[in-house]
């Protein structure tokens, strides 16, 4: 949430970020009038009740010299209605502008390109070079099919589109990346693990910018003011969410392993074979809390994090700085990860890390205490290291063999048994 100062003062910087983002500036043109009369009203109601003020003292001095009070006590019951007609005009204004900050988007820091799509997004760095093929390299939709470890028809079956069933090495590469991916960010990195809920209230929500806006994204329990999780943010976000944590504790790095759910409302058939974009996925989540004087060198810090598992595996990928255009809800700053993927002929998106600034923190109540200073908002930080599936992928892309097995990269071979090589399996029950 942007800060009501910031709304009132600077108001023109506000559109011109806004125009950069592509958002409209009805809403802020409606919450500028909305705010002008709150603060009409706020003087009004203080003049009410200084006339009531000075209206009951008259009657206590009238009743102290014994004289009739009728006239002044009529007036006092006067103000005292329009002092509370104003009291409920000035909630009203304060529950529409609230409504309103809650959809208003974060603006982006300066450091980040302007344009209208990701055709402005700004590489920032490759690391490693896509590996040359003397074949032609499978997609996974074809590839995990035909090894029988990932089984799209069966998922469906259970579930309906976008659910998958794996098998055999499918499922040990998937719990094998998550339990690699937290060692690596544990004993290496010195995160801590964090075990979350799965389900969370709509305060959680807001706080992190999911609702009220992207209500369609999520999954509700029915009667209950409980969802599924998006994504691991959610919760470790909030998990200090009205407290104050002393500075001397920041900052503050979380790595939590969940599963993910996502209607992905909007999407209209985009990526829709394959892994690429599931209603329910894994994924290991990095959350930073720090000082607005630390927070950027965080992002780097997150950026590199989220990078080394992919180096540890051996697959290309290149950061990327998303554009004005391209950038989430509630980031000021985001860097992709994007993997190249042989079987596609592309680089796709396997990680989002960014910089919130002090949005989420102003939406949760998230601050902390300066030495000796008052207490001062958070900024947050979040980042996937990394989406499981779409890292279970980018290995059985990279590391497919002509013959149509998968190569298991050594750094994730402890982590699966010491399996080195994905062959067939032998499939059961398809036949009737």
């Amino acid at each position: 949430m942007l800060a009501r100062e910031l709304l009132r003062s600077d108001p023109e910087r506000v559109r011109r970020a806004f125009a950069d983002r592509r958002q409209e500036t009805a809403s802020l043109d409606a919450w500028q009038e909305l705010d002008r009369e709150r603060r009409e009203r706020l003087t009004e109601v203080e003049e009410l009740k200084r006339r009531r003020n000075e209206a009951s003292q008259a009657i206590g001095r009238l009743k102290g010299r014994g004289e009739d009070a009728a006239a002044e006590i009529a007036a006092v019951a006067t103000l005292k209605s329009g002092i509370e007609e104003l009291d409920s005009r000035i909630a009203a204004i304060d529950a529409e502008l609230a409504t309103i900050e809650l959809r208003l988007p974060n603006l982006p820091h300066d450091s980040v390109p302007r344009g209208e799509d990701e055709r402005a997004n700004r590489i920032e760095r490759q690391v490693g070079e896509p590996r040359r093929f003397d074949f032609a390299p499978q997609a996974h939709w074809d590839l995990g099919p035909a090894l029988g470890i990932l089984d799209f028809e069966r998922g469906a079956k259970l579930s309906g589109a976008r659910f998958t069933a794996s098998f055999g090495a499918g499922a040990a590469l998937e719990r094998g990346l998550v339990a690699f991916m937290l060692d690596l960010h544990v004993r290496e990195h010195a995160y801590t693990e964090v075990l979350p809920p799965y389900l969370v209230n709509a305060a959680a929500l807001t706080g992190t910018g999911q609702l009220p806006k992207f209500e369609a994204d999520l999954f509700r329990v029915a009667g209950e003011d409980l969802y599924l999780i998006p994504t691991a943010e959610v919760p470790v976000t909030n998990l200090h969410r009205g407290e104050v944590i002393d500075e001397s504790d920041l900052p503050v790095r979380y790595a939590a392993f969940s599963p993910c759910f996502r209607s992905e409302a909007g999407s209209y058939g985009k990526d829709v074979r394959g892994l690429i974009r599931q209603h329910q996925f894994h994924k290991v989540e990095l959350v930073h809390l720090a000082t607005p004087e630390t927070s950027y060198a965080e992002l780097e810090t997150m950026v590199f994090h989220a990078g080394r598992v992919l180096e540890r595996l051996g697959i290309p990928y290149r950061v990327v700085c998303l554009s004005t255009g391209d950038m989430g809800f509630s980031a000021a700053k985001t860097y992709d990860l994007e993997v190249w993927l042989p079987g596609q002929n592309a680089w796709r998106e396997i990680s989002s890390c960014s910089n919130c600034e002090d949005f989420q923190a102003r939406r949760a109540d998230l601050r902390y205490r300066p030495a000796g200073g008052k207490p001062r908002l958070l900024h947050t930080l979040n980042g996937s290291g990394l989406a499981v599936g779409r890292t279970l992928i980018a290995v059985l892309e990279n590391f497919q063999n002509a013959d149509g097995t998968v190569t298991v990269p050594e750094a994730l071979r402890p982590f699966v048994g010491g399996l080195e090589r994905i062959t067939a399996r032998r499939t059961v029950g398809r036949s009737k």
